[in-house]
């Protein structure tokens, strides 16, 4: 099965090599890993300090490691931090993160590179964030006695790992040295397969957005397009969401309301697809002025890293993906007590269906549930705040896994420290 899963990985590379002919996220994967070895070799020095080693699949595994990173760097200024990510929508946008020291593509995950990766490296100590389970890299720091922590894990019924084919893989689970896992399902599941070294630790993006939340920018041109009208903001939106919200929009159902979206690509095409869509004036943010902004009904966010701080201004809140391949973050707006809409693909997260239980978050399947939901929450504002409080709180309650985890690792790192 060993062999039979390096060719994978070789099928796979040359499968992105095609692609790279005609995707463009193709080619910056393979670009950035262009004489990688020979930058690795050249920037890391050899200063006597301890590496530790964290690995995030992209952007949202980033937030999600971020305030393990930055904790750990807190309390041990005696390591210095090596961050990899395999997608170019994580290393692309934090290439200059200013907690990591090192800040890398992963190698392809083959023996070869493994090995040599981990040789120039030398980690002291590993966090993969989440699900990247990369094989030939977890048995080699296997074999070099090197600690690997997987942080907020999820596991569910369906992956492989549980399945029948699955004994190759579950094998692979031993080479880690313990499982933070989010919810105690997960933890069942593990065990179920022999697997025993696991904590229920919770999720560090509770975490993140609560450090979102205490440090949030202001945007005054934000203020000024909402006034004092309701805003209704739509982020992470793919075309099919786009389409419900146009209905929305168009049906003009309040005067006082506002719409806000921040579209997943914001390409120029895209961007003015979206505008196309909309029957009332519509203004794009990098457009926008204080003279124009407050005369649109609609304001398009066509720039990236400031949605996370939007949601301060929003009275209803829509997020999209949950008509594609999931939803995207929910955590940021309920932070900043909104209640959340989002579409019916939303099973694989555990922060969605517990607001749904909890009635802070709603499913939509079509547009005039959106269009209902959107009216229901105007319309009885004793209704409106207590969905609000709901999602506020449960930020509250279930933040605290940072510490839970670095409480946990305290007596591994004092091993290394000697």
């Amino acid at each position: 099965m060993t062999y039979l899963y390096n060719i994978i990985i070789k099928i796979y590379y040359f499968g992105i090599v095609i692609t790279g002919l005609f995707n463009k996220k193709s080619r910056l994967w393979i670009y950035g890993r262009r004489n990688l070895f020979q930058k690795i070799k050249s920037s890391v020095k050899n200063d006597n300090k301890k590496i530790a080693w964290f690995h995030c699949a992209s952007l949202g595994e980033f937030e999600q490691g971020r305030p393990i990173i930055e904790m750990f760097k807190q309390k041990y200024p005696e390591y210095k931090i090596v961050l990899t990510f395999f997608s170019p929508s994580g290393y692309e946008i934090r290439k200059n993160y200013k907690n990591a020291d090192y800040i890398f593509y992963l190698p392809l995950d083959t023996k070869d590179n493994a090995t040599k990766f981990i040789e120039l490296i030398k980690p002291k100590i590993v966090f993969f964030i989440k699900y990247e389970f990369w094989f030939n890299y977890l048995n080699i720091l296997h074999k070099k006695n090197i600690p690997v922590f997987i942080v907020s894990a999820i596991f569910r019924p369906e992956q492989y790992f549980f399945k029948w084919y699955g004994l190759w893989f579950r094998k692979q689970l031993h080479n880690i040295t313990h499982f933070f896992v989010q919810n105690a399902e997960s933890k069942k599941l593990l065990n179920f397969v022999k697997i025993n070294n696991v904590s229920v630790t919770g999720d560090t993006r509770f975490d993140r957005v609560w450090a979102i939340y205490k440090q949030k920018k202001l945007f005054p041109l934000i203020k000024l397009f909402k006034q004092d009208k309701n805003l209704f903001v739509a982020g992470s939106t793919w075309p099919k969401d786009e389409d419900l919200l146009s209905v929305l929009i168009n049906n003009n159902i309040y005067k006082n309301l506002k719409f806000l979206i921040a579209p997943h690509e914001i390409n120029k095409e895209h961007i003015n697809e979206i505008i196309n869509k909309f029957k009332v004036k519509t203004l794009k943010l990098s457009e926008a002025t204080q003279d124009n902004i407050n005369t649109a009904n609609v304001l398009i966010i066509d720039s990236i890293g400031i949605l996370s701080h939007l949601y301060q201004y929003a009275t209803i809140t829509y997020i999209g993906g949950g008509f594609g391949k999931g939803i995207h973050n929910i955590l940021e707006p309920a932070n900043f007590e909104n209640p959340i809409i989002f579409g019916p693909n939303y099973n694989k997260f555990q922060e969605a269906k517990d607001l749904i239980k909890l009635k802070g978050a709603f499913c939509v399947t079509n547009s005039n549930k959106l269009i209902d939901k959107t009216k229901e929450l105007l319309d009885d504002s004793n209704f409106l705040a207590q969905t609000s409080k709901i999602s506020k709180n449960y930020i509250e309650n279930k933040k605290g896994a940072t510490e839970n985890v670095l409480r946990s690792i305290k007596k591994q790192v004092k091993l290394l420290n000697g």
